[in-house]
C-alpha cells in the first residue's frame, strides 16, 4: 500500500509557481539527498504546467501552447526540461532522482487538454478521440488548460489509463491531481476514474488530491480513492491561515491512518516566490514556523517543503531536521486536540509502541502567555520524564506541564 506514512518531500510551487526548470529540480533533489533524506524527506515533486514552454511565474497564461504527444498526453516542455527531448518525457529526470535514493512526483490537472480535444487527437488503445471524451462544460475556474472528462461515457476510463501508463513508464512515484478535491459532487466519479488508473498502471504511486477544502462529508470516499487530500485552499505564510488550520485539523485528524492522510498543504518556509524576487523569504516568524511544524506533525499531515532548498538558513534547516518531532508522524496514532480556544490549544498523541505520548501546548494569542496543561487532561501519569522537543530541555512531570510562550509559539513534550 502506498503512503503507509505521511509523505515527506519538496514541491516546486511555493518557490517557483509554474516556472520551475529541470536544473532547479535537480539542484533541490541533490540538496535533499545530501542534507534531508536521512530525516525522512524523499519526494521531489514538479508542480503545475511543466508542459507549458513559456510559463514564467505563479500566473497562468490562458490558452497557451502545450507540449503533448500524438495521443493528447502532455509532455514536459523541452526548453525547460531538456532531458525530455526525443519523447523521453520525465524518464531521465526521474532516473536521476531515483539515483539519489529519492522518489519523483508530478502535478496534473484533471481532465483532457483543450488542445487535444480541439485537434481531435486519438486516445491510445481506443477508437475514440479526445474530443469524444472531453466535456467542454467542465472547466477549472482558475486554469483553462483542460476540459473535464465525460464521466458517464462508456470509455470514460480510457484517457486516464493512457496517461498513468505513461507516468509508470517514466518512473513516477507520486501524482498530485489538481482541480478535484473540493469539486464534489460533480467530480466524484472523475476521482474514481483517476484512482482506478493510478492503481492499475503497474507501478505503485501515491495519489494526492487538490485543492481544498475537501468536504468532510466525503471523507470515506476520499479515503477509498486517494492517499492524501487537501483540507484547505493554498496555504501561505499568513498567521490567520495558520490559526485557522487548528479548526480544520480538529475535524480531519480522526481520518489520518496508513494509506490515507488529510493534507494541510505545503510548508511555506525559507526562500519563497523566487520567480518574483530571489530575496523573498517566508513571512512567518520563527515561533509561527515552530507552531506550524508541530501542528502538522501532531495531526500527521503530509509534509511538503515549499522553499528553495539550496537557500535554507540554519534555522530553517534545524526546523526541518528535528528528528524527535518528525518521529511523531510515524510513531503515533489517535492524535487529537484536548481543546481549541481563541487564545490557546492543546493536542495529545500516543505512541504505537506504548513508550509514552506527546503533548503540545500552543499560544494562539498575539502576546506572551504562561500556559499550563494539567496531566489529568491528557490522562498522563505523574513522574514521567518530559522532554520539550524544541528546546531539548527535560523535566519530571508532576501534575502539569507549564510553559511561558511568545505570541504564536508552541511547546511540545515527549513524555515517557
Amino acid at each position: 500500500m502506498p503512503a503507509m506514512f505521511p509523505p515527506m518531500g519538496w514541491n516546486s510551487w511555493d518557490c517557483y509557481g509554474a516556472a520551475v526548470t529541470e536544473d532547479i529540480v535537480r539542484q533541490n533533489a541533490a540538496y535533499m539527498a545530501e542534507h534531508l533524506k536521512q530525516y525522512g524527506w524523499e519526494y521531489v515533486v514538479v508542480d503545475i504546467q511543466w508542459y507549458q514552454p513559456t510559463a514564467s511565474s505563479h500566473e497562468y497564461e490562458p490558452f497557451s501552447d502545450c507540449a503533448m504527444d500524438e495521443y493528447g498526453r502532455l509532455l514536459p516542455a523541452v526548453n525547460r526540461f531538456p532531458s525530455a527531448a526525443d519523447g523521453h518525457g520525465f524518464s531521465a529526470l526521474a532516473e536521476y532522482v531515483h539515483s539519489l535514493g529519492l522518489k519523483f512526483g508530478i502535478h496534473i490537472m484533471r481532465g483532457i487538454p483543450r488542445m487535444a480535444a480541439h485537434r481531435h487527437l486519438p486516445i491510445l488503445g481506443t477508437a475514440i478521440t479526445c474530443a469524444d471524451l472531453a466535456n467542454p462544460n467542465s472547466i477549472c475556474a482558475w486554469n483553462p488548460d483542460m476540459y473535464g472528462v465525460k464521466q458517464n461515457h462508456p470509455q470514460a476510463q480510457s484517457y486516464y489509463d493512457s496517461i498513468f501508463q505513461l507516468y509508470a513508464q517514466w518512473g513516477v512515484d507520486y501524482v498530485k491531481c489538481d482541480d478535484i478535491a473540493r469539486e464534489y459532487p460533480h467530480c466524484k466519479r472523475e476521482i474514481e476514474l483517476i484512482s482506478n488508473a493510478c492503481r492499475s498502471c503497474g507501478r505503485e504511486m501515491v495519489l494526492s488530491l487538490s485543492p481544498g477544502p475537501a468536504p468532510i462529508e466525503e471523507a470515506e470516499h476520499l479515503k477509498r480513492h486517494g492517499n492524501l487530500w487537501r483540507i484547505t485552499d493554498d496555504f501561505w505564510d499568513e498567521w490567520r491561515l495558520l490559526k485557522g488550520m487548528f479548526e480544520r485539523a480538529e475535524k480531519w485528524c480522526i481520518h489520518a491512518a496508513p494509506g490515507h492522510w488529510p493534507d494541510a498543504d505545503m510548508l511555506p518556509v525559507g526562500a519563497l516566490r523566487q520567480d518574483y524576487d530571489p530575496n523573498d523569504w517566508t513571512k512567518f516568524t520563527q515561533a509561527e514556523q515552530r507552531t506550524m511544524m508541530t501542528l502538522w506533525c501532531m495531526m500527521r499531515s503530509p509534509l511538503m517543503i515549499g522553499g528553495e532548498l539550496t537557500k535554507l538558513d540554519a534555522f530553517t534547516k534545524a526546523l526541518l531536521t528535528n528528528s524527535e518531532l518528525l518521529a511523531i508522524e510515524k510513531e503515533t496514532f489517535c492524535a487529537h486536540p484536548l481543546y481549541t480556544l481563541e487564545d490557546r490549544a492543546a493536542w495529545v498523541s500516543v505512541r504505537k509502541d506504548g513508550k509514552g505520548l506527546y503533548l503540545a501546548l500552543f499560544n494562539l494569542s498575539d502576546q506572551e502567555q504562561e500556559l499550563t496543561l494539567p496531566l489529568s487532561d491528557a490522562e498522563a501519569a505523574d513522574g514521567l520524564t518530559a522532554t520539550e522537543l524544541w528546546s531539548k530541555e527535560s523535566t519530571v512531570a508532576n501534575g502539569a506541564l507549564t510553559a511561558k510562550l511568545a505570541a504564536h509559539d508552541v511547546a511540545v513534550w515527549y513524555l515517557r
